[in-house]
């Protein structure tokens, strides 16, 4: 038997990883898997039943290293060193085979495994992969998380975040201090200001269609048309948010498509934002302040 290193096979184990007299195979010495590479060249002028690939005989030395590269995370690493490692007599393995307990990962044992993975980093061992973390409505934080994020964006660990918000400049929350964008001066300094722009029209259209598209609904262009105006009142949500009501219009009038005498009825059954706002403030009397 052709093989990367001398073995002695027996059936059980030969049926096992269906391997016969004749394949090149070869053992994971760190792991101990057994895999089939092919069937040797010298067995090339039988006749098989079945299609083989025939591969040489390893010449030389047959010990070998293969790198393996694995990609964890730190949340990974953190789990794993807290978790509890169980002994070899009865009770630990009665344990381990029950359901684990989940164990505090405290800030010592962060701050261990940041040393590790620092000095992997430095050696050239591992290589850090910054990740992406999304805050949305970042006016709601207070300051106690502002300052929480304001020392974990000086590690050299940190994520790349970005945050996103909707405000001019308030009042930073928890304090009396008012600032742009509800965020401290200090947090904002080290930030990069995106500037966005309002939808155009067109854009407007084209992103209702996507949406139609995702939801599964049937628009004509004179529907999507008169959507985007409506978007262009009011807001692209509540252009959005017509879409379910007007399909449901739509089939109750016997039709797949939605059409411009759908959107029209939703749009007098349900308010936006601004319109809301102006019909409170002409019948606030009517209103219990």
């Amino acid at each position: 038997m052709g093989a990367y290193s001398s073995l002695l096979v027996s059936p059980a184990f030969m049926i096992y990883v269906q391997v016969a007299v004749g394949d090149v195979i070869y053992i994971e010495s760190n792991s101990g898997a057994v895999k089939r590479v092919g069937r040797s060249d010298a067995f090339a002028t039988e006749f098989d039943l079945e299609a083989e690939e025939y591969v040489p005989l390893p010449k030389g030395e047959v010990h070998k290293k293969k790198e393996i590269v694995q990609d964890v995370t730190l949340h990974d690493l953190d789990a794993a060193n807290a978790r509890p490692q169980g002994g070899q007599d009865i009770l630990s393995l009665m344990g381990q085979m029950m359901k684990p307990r989940k164990t505090e990962i405290t800030d010592k044992l962060r701050q261990e495994i940041n040393k590790v993975v620092n000095r992997y980093v430095d050696e050239g061992v591992a290589e850090l992969v910054p990740g992406v973390l999304f805050i949305d409505e970042v006016h709601m934080l207070d300051m106690e998380c502002f300052s929480y994020l304001n020392r974990a964006l000086e590690c050299s660990l940190s994520p790349i975040v970005i945050f996103a918000t909707n405000r001019g400049i308030c009042t930073v929350r928890g304090t009396d201090m008012t600032s742009p964008h509800g965020i401290p001066l200090d947090l904002l300094d080290r930030l990069l200001i995106v500037s966005t722009e309002t939808y155009g029209p067109a854009e407007m259209i084209q992103i209702l269609a996507i949406r139609a598209q995702v939801e599964g609904l049937e628009i004509d262009e004179e529907s999507l048309a008169y959507l985007g105006e409506i978007g262009q009142q009011a807001s692209l949500r509540h252009a959005v948010q017509l879409l379910s009501p007007a399909s449901v219009v739509a089939k109750m009038n016997g039709r797949d498509k939605i059409c411009k005498v759908d959107l029209d009825e939703v749009n007098s059954l349900y308010l936006d934002a601004k319109s809301s706002a102006r019909l409170l403030q002409e019948q606030q009397d009517r209103y219990i302040s």
